[in-house]
């Protein structure tokens, strides 16, 4: 996958090219909103990745822990796209576990839709 154009790659190119997110845009939007961290810090787009770096990278509900194997520029297929990180272990477990408890519901509030008078004034009565 490396080559020699591949030895300085942006890490919102890098992002975009291992399909974390759709374009750029949004992969340097989430750079700059804090939803990457490389050793506990966050990140800058034009900060370059390199093999054996670790990133902490949010997406939505989920927050992978991935190890970067190869660099690319260039965006490819998804088989191609996985070959350039590796997720480690504790990271998969913590994702599989945090989504049966979004499946069952367990993380945020079921409602069966707006609340009626009485539960609104149940809630005014909470937050005063």
């Amino acid at each position: 996958m490396s080559s020699k154009d591949d030895d300085k790659v942006r890490l919102d190119k890098w992002l975009w090219a291992a399909r974390f997110y759709k374009t750029r845009n949004l992969a340097k939007e989430a750079i700059e909103g804090g939803k990457v961290h490389c050793r506990g810090e966050r990140c800058k787009p034009g900060k370059e990745p390199k093999i054996g770096d670790q990133y902490v990278i949010r997406t939505g509900f989920e927050e992978r822990t991935v190890t970067v194997r190869a660099l690319s520029m260039v965006r490819r297929g998804a088989p191609e796209a996985q070959l350039l990180y590796e997720e480690t272990p504790d990271s998969i477990a913590r994702r599989e576990e945090v989504a049966a408890l979004r499946k069952a519901g367990a993380l945020g509030v079921q409602t069966e839709g707006r609340p009626n008078k009485k539960q609104r004034r149940q809630l005014l009565g909470l937050r005063d």
